[in-house]
């Protein structure tokens, strides 16, 4: 098995995350075409990613945790905001073009930048970075006084956007903190966790928003009266754009949590602005509901602001602290955070050392350590 440098792990998990996320946003838009049910095609997503990870385990090919209490209430937290999040996103497709959701996106590092020093130990960004975070904000301002719906329904077209751009923020911070504090014995745990308590609130949602009334009159527009009649009178496009919907969804699970461990909450949260670039090439190239060319330049101004954004270092007072997923060698543009199991080690060894008598005088770590 190929093992990756610390730098090289990096960048396999962004460009994987990358690749997820930005076609999760085109897929999931295609399929609401068809299927205009926001929360029931997250759950199809979500019960699928559990059924492909138990079906994994239970034929051996694939590990998983068991589930412990210890790990429900931070991870039930974060449920809360990954379902509302999904929820709003979903809703921002549904009623929005695809860049006013990217938008909403470009606006969140700048609000993280300034959390990551108050609640996860980082260094306040260089001029530089709020120098190209600033840029993010007259990109996004710009594609506002541009959009259509922007000038004919005012800001009631962004609620869902600033709904979202909320919730999202929250959402980086505390999972931030998650991959720092709970340890997993496995890299399905995360998503195991995430998916197992994600489904039933995306359930509630759909009962909210009235998707099974539509799903019924759905039912009745096509003379059928059961959900897997109406699957066979669909068409197959819409099928099969479900079943990679799903493949992605669980691609995301593994590859988000893979690349939040490896990078600082504020770089993530630029990683999921930046890889939208390629979904608006494919947006404007497939779909006919997209920004005006003077919006789409103003989106590119954000992209360029990302790319000259760089990553705080840790404070040196926060220098050593656990995070199971972050193993890289600490560099000022990567995190600084040790496994807390070798410190306990560690310190184990010097209480040993400098406790007992037989001890004195030999190597405090041994060879056979």
């Amino acid at each position: 098995m190929l093992k990756l440098t610390p730098n090289g792990e990096v960048v396999a998990s962004v460009i994987s995350y990358s690749l997820c996320s930005g076609s999760l946003v085109l897929i999931n838009k295609l399929i609401l075409h068809y299927l205009p049910f926001p929360s029931l095609v997250i759950v199809t997503q979500l019960l699928s990613s559990i059924f492909l990870i138990y079906g994994g385990n239970f034929f051996g090919v694939m590990p998983i945790d068991g589930m412990k209490m210890e790990f429900l209430k931070p991870y039930l937290i974060y449920t809360v905001a990954f379902s509302t999040g999904v929820y709003t996103n979903m809703m921002c497709l549904n009623q929005a073009n695809v860049e006013t959701v990217i938008v909403a996106r470009a606006l969140s590092p700048l609000i993280v930048s300034f959390l990551d020093p108050i609640f996860l130990g980082r260094e306040l960004p260089s001029r530089r970075s709020i120098f190209a975070l600033c840029l993010i904000v007259v990109g996004a301002s710009g594609y506002a006084s541009t959009d259509e719906a922007f000038k004919t329904q005012g800001w009631h077209a962004y609620f869902w956007p600033t709904l979202y751009l909320g919730i999202i923020t929250f959402e980086m911070v505390y999972g931030k903190q998650i991959v720092r504090s709970v340890k997993f014995l496995t890299v399905s745990g995360p998503v195991q966790y995430t998916n197992l308590l994600g489904w039933p609130p995306m359930l509630a949602f759909a009962q909210f928003g009235g998707e099974f009334e539509r799903l019924e009159e759905m039912k009745r527009s096509y003379d059928v009266d059961s959900n897997w009649a109406l699957i066979g009178k669909l068409p197959t496009e819409s099928i099969a754009l479900v079943v990679m919907g799903c493949l992605v969804g669980t691609g995301i699970g593994y590859t988000g949590w893979w690349c939040r461990g490896k990078i600082s909450a504020t770089s993530f949260t630029l990683v999921g602005v930046l890889n939208k670039c390629i979904t608006v090439i494919v947006n404007l190239l497939i779909w006919d509901q997209h920004a005006s060319p003077m919006g789409i330049m103003s989106l590119f101004v954000c992209l360029i602001g990302g790319a000259f954004y760089k990553q705080a270092p840790m404070r040196k007072d926060k220098v050593g602290e656990d995070s199971p997923f972050d193993d890289q060698t600490p560099t000022s543009d990567t995190d600084v955070e040790m496994n807390q199991s070798n410190i306990s080690d560690l310190t184990k060894r010097i209480n040993q050392a400098t406790s007992s008598d037989e001890d004195m005088g030999k190597p405090l770590i041994r060879n056979e350590d």
